[in-house]
């Protein structure tokens, strides 16, 4: 008797079953099409390991040239006239309305600014601390300014905001590299200095003003002395335009919230008032101030603030050819002194550098 094996039907291989396994078939052996430019991109490259690249490092600031001390002089002439148009000013606006309306007016400017230049007026985050200081220290400048300024004279203010440049070489001194204290640099700082004190001399106490505007002015000088040596060290990272809209904004927002409550007088748009504040909007805050950053930003700032020595000078000139201010012998020596004392202070290129 022959035994058979059982015997499985052999079914032939659906159809569904064949695109499946051409399917797996297809994707276990799929072949990358022959072209050059896949090639180029999947040949295998030796990499060798990168090392991190430096953040770029900023140019150092270096003495004024001819040209940037012409520039630098021609704001001192500007800002000669901004105790005179804040004298104008005060005649008809509180001080804290006109100092909102000043960093208002400068804003505007910075915005046409920013525009231009297309940089961004939104702060990093690592910014806001530096910015913050910077907001605060120029709010309490601004109140000391026009304070100060609305209980002296035009010349008055003009004589003390110049004796910043002292506050500024001494700062610098211990900040900035290659910005160091010579003997040169001193007794040039020494001599101008003495200028400012011969034109103050007969106003300054006991002056019919009273001694505590002069006194807040002399505190605005020290702090716009902090201030140059902090721009010029923030505006290494910092864009010009964000910290200049800083200023404007924390002014503004500060200034004007203090008049709102405090201030009750009635708004005068006399010409005078408008021409005052527009010179001290858009000339000092908008554009002497981009100039003055322009300049701490590419060269050393106690070189830049010996030149705006001289605005003592322009401002006591100002003051007596606008506002009919006493003009004596003190303002001639003065000058002498200041312009002969601040060109000393730059004479030390070689001795630096």
């Amino acid at each position: 008797m022959t035994s058979t094996k059982p015997t499985t039907a052999s079914h032939p291989p659906s159809r569904h079953s064949h695109e499946r396994g051409n399917d797996s078939g297809k994707r276990g052996n799929a072949r990358v099409p022959d072209n050059p430019t896949i090639r180029a991109y999947t040949r295998p490259v030796n990499v060798e390991p990168t090392k991190p690249i430096p953040p770029p490092e900023s140019e150092p600031r270096r003495p004024l040239t001819l040209r940037s001390g012409a520039f630098a002089v021609f704001l001192a002439i500007l800002w000669g006239g901004n105790p005179v148009a804040i004298k104008a000013g005060l005649s008809d606006s509180g001080p804290l309305r006109l100092g909102a309306l000043r960093m208002l007016l400068g804003g505007i400017v910075v915005l046409f600014y920013a525009a231009a230049t297309g940089e961004s007026l939104r702060p990093k985050r690592s910014e806001w601390l530096p910015l913050t200081g910077l907001a605060a220290l120029y709010t309490a400048q601004t109140v000391l300014l026009y304070f100060g300024s609305e209980h002296s004279t035009a010349g008055h203010t003009a004589v003390l905001i110049a004796t910043f440049p002292l506050w500024s070489a001494i700062f610098a001194h211990f900040v900035v590299p290659n910005d160091e204290i010579t003997k040169t640099r001193a007794i040039g700082t020494l001599i101008a200095y003495g200028g400012v004190m011969v034109v103050l001399s007969d106003h300054v106490i006991g002056g019919e003003e009273g001694l505590g505007g002069n006194l807040m002015l002399l505190s605005y000088a020290l702090l716009l002395g902090f201030q140059q040596v902090y721009i010029s060290q923030t505006s290494q990272q910092i864009p010009i335009s964000r910290l200049l809209m800083t200023q404007s904004v924390s002014v503004v927002i500060v200034l004007a919230s203090l008049s709102f409550l405090l201030e009750s007088e009635p708004w005068t748009f006399s010409a005078a008032f408008i021409g005052a504040t527009l010179y001290q909007g858009v000339v000092i805050a908008g554009f002497c101030l981009l100039g003055n950053i322009w300049l701490l930003q590419r060269f050393l700032p106690s070189r830049v603030t010996a030149t705006l020595l001289p605005t003592a000078a322009f401002g006591v000139f100002f003051s007596w050819l606008i506002l009919n201010e006493p003009i004596g012998l003190e303002l001639i020596i003065g000058t002498v002194m200041l312009t002969f004392g601040s060109a000393l202070a730059q004479h030390h290129v070689q001795e630096v550098v």
